[in-house]
């Protein structure tokens, strides 16, 4: 189906975010952890061909998932680190070529916390827990003090390797997203408490990267509408965030939701018919006058273009659909509706859909997706298998 000069106008246009970078349309490849670095923190070619691809088909703008501030508590062993060690010439190369075609490219600046790979971590959050298949020690308050620094580092190395921007994570249960949740941040100190104290250590991050990069250079954070977990951050607290967010110098607001939490339900493993977090993009849109992305659940065109020109939201980030049909921004942005099918599964495993998908950006990075056909239990030992063999080089240089 070919849609209207008018509908295709919508996509197209440039958002300019605050501190005056422009993203040449409204499409964001939402972070996606595509476990394809090199086991050592570093990228691969395969890695840097897939932001590449996206790149070469209109992306306005990609984000790196799970981009790690600290190798002593990475997501997994197939993320990137930004750090002293960090394979500079190789971070040139991906910047370099993910950011072709005018689009931008930004790493996700994250710390797993108390949801750290096991193998390669002693995992610590805000508070002590041991709840539902999850332990982790608690942070002092001296070593929380370090933790500024320490994304400011990460976000200047991110800035002379070429990067265009990039995006604090807050969100899906990682970190910053367990200080805010008082399910995972039960302290009584400055940083626990009120939705104001568990958002203290966020906005020092935020001002310390900005001190760090200038005040030209984007800064995006990554934030959850919910935790919709019980105990974790409602709505209502997400709200305040927002609006705490409003006086900082964020330049992009990405709503999502859910956690990794053990026992969480994901929510892109939803079967909802309509996009996940509409509604309170539309509600945060009222607490800021930053850009907002919304991200999760978007099936097709119209819906992506209903968003936009009712302006629930600035942009509209897609991950899962971009990993099926790495054209599709630019088919969208010429008009071209392509009608979208997921697979669906059948009793999955938990994390096992999400290993399907992270095994099929391995075939789009390879530009054989169209080979792909690997089942959902192949799927999980593949990435299961491939996160192991990476142990021993992560810990040798890491240790």
């Amino acid at each position: 189906m070919i849609h209207s000069k008018d509908t295709r106008n919508v996509l197209n246009r440039p958002l300019t975010l605050p501190c005056g970078a422009t993203i040449k349309n409204r499409f964001v490849k939402s972070a996606m952890s595509d476990s394809l670095g090199d086991g050592e923190g570093n990228p691969t070619q395969q890695q840097t061909r897939l932001y590449e691809r996206w790149a070469q088909e209109n992306i306005g703008l990609s984000i790196i998932g799970e981009v790690q501030v600290d190798a002593q508590f990475p997501e997994k062993p197939g993320n990137l680190v930004l750090d002293e060690h960090s394979n500079l010439p190789a971070l040139q190369e991906l910047a370099a070529r993910s950011s072709i075609n005018g689009a931008h490219i930004w790493p996700q600046l994250s710390h797993a916390g108390g949801l750290s790979y096991a193998p390669l971590s002693h995992p610590k959050g805000p508070s002590a827990l041991d709840v539902n298949e999850l332990q982790c020690n608690g942070f002092t308050e001296k070593e929380i003090s370090t933790l500024p620094d320490c994304y400011a580092r990460a976000a200047l190395i991110a800035q002379q390797s070429g990067f265009t921007g990039v995006q604090i994570h807050a969100g899906h249960g990682f970190l910053l997203s367990q200080f805010l949740s008082p399910l995972f941040n039960r302290r009584q100190d400055q940083f626990g408490g009120t939705v104001e104290a568990r958002s203290k250590i966020v906005i020092s991050i935020i001002e310390k990267v900005r001190n760090a990069v200038g005040a030209h250079f984007p800064i995006g954070i990554k934030l959850n509408s919910s935790d919709q977990i019980e105990g974790g951050l409602t709505q209502e607290e997400a709200l305040e965030v927002v609006s705490i967010l409003d006086h900082t110098s964020v330049d992009l607001i990405e709503i999502s939701g859910g956690s990794y939490f053990p026992g969480a339900k994901s929510s892109s493993d939803s079967v909802s018919a309509r996009p996940y977090f509409i509604d309170f993009s539309r509600q945060a849109k009222k607490r800021t006058s930053i850009p907002v992305v919304v991200t999760g659940g978007f099936k097709n065109y119209d819906q992506v273009v209903e968003a936009l020109s009712s302006h629930a939201a600035e942009a509209i980030g897609l991950g899962r659909a971009l990993a099926l049909y790495p054209s599709l921004a630019n088919d969208w942005t010429e008009g071209n509706e392509s009608v979208l099918t997921f697979p669906r599964f059948d009793s999955p495993p938990p994390g096992g859909i999400t290993a399907w998908y992270t095994m099929l950006l391995t075939a789009v990075a390879s530009d054989a997706e169209q080979e792909f056909s690997t089942n959902l239990e192949d799927a999980v030992e593949l990435y299961e298998r491939r996160d192991e063999s990476r142990i021993p080089a992560w810990r040798a240089k890491y240790s």
